[in-house]
């Protein structure tokens, strides 16, 4: 059987009158809801660090361990709903599996060399909470792919799906690609704001150093 047949006998074997189906859309959907509303308004008026004490640092610690848990949750809970639906035998093909490895083993590349170059605060929206990065990165992997962390974490979903000969994880697949092309939608022009907010408010500072020292200069003389 070829892959276009594997495709048409096995689109429909996806039981949606289970609840786990429907449990995994709704914690695919809620975790990136979650953290662009927590992030938000974090931003704006800056409630975790006042949890902590004023520590900006230690709040954004603290969101990072809260959203890197819902995504163990939600990992959990995907592979669960895709383990209790049909297989499609015809996916236990070699073009298939080794499709399944391949995006596995490159998704991980994409999530995990992306947390090392941008470490946690840039991972976990430490920008939310006034902790900015220098300069823009352009290292591996983001000279290869601009949302290498989304598209990776995709990658490994849909792997996981091809190697569990489950059409229902590549129907969940979507779903996480949809719902992450939705949060960049929100995510990139807010962070750019961030940015560009901190680029002015460096302009003006130097701008008013510059003329205290002018006028200091003129009542030197």
């Amino acid at each position: 059987m070829d892959i276009l047949q594997c495709y048409h006998s096995s689109r429909l074997l996806v039981d949606w009158s289970d609840n786990r189906m429907w449990f995994a859309v709704a914690s695919i959907v809620f975790n990136p809801t979650f953290w662009n509303i927590v992030a938000r308004k974090e931003y704006r008026t800056k409630f975790i660090t006042r949890m902590f004490n004023g520590n900006g640092l230690y709040g954004c610690y603290a969101l990072a361990a809260t959203i890197f848990t819902l995504g163990l949750i939600r990992d959990a809970v995907f592979k669960y709903a895709i383990d209790t639906q049909p297989k499609a035998q015809c996916m236990d093909h070699w073009l298939l599996q080794g499709l399944a490895y391949f995006l596995f083993a490159v998704g991980n590349i994409f999530v995990l060399s992306s947390m090392w170059v941008l470490g946690v605060t840039g991972t976990y929206l430490g920008d939310y909470f006034g902790i900015l990065m220098d300069d823009r990165v352009t290292s591996f992997p983001f000279n290869v792919n601009d949302n290498p962390m989304y598209n990776g974490t995709v990658m490994i979903f849909l792997g996981t799906a091809l190697w569990s000969l489950s059409p229902a994880g590549v129907y969940l697949t979507c779903v996480v690609h949809f719902v992450y092309r939705i949060a960049l939608k929100f995510e990139g022009p807010f962070t750019t704001e961030i940015y560009i907010k901190r680029d002015q408010d460096r302009a003006a500072a130097k701008k008013s150093t510059s003329t205290r020292a002018k006028k200091q200069t003129k009542k030197d003389l």
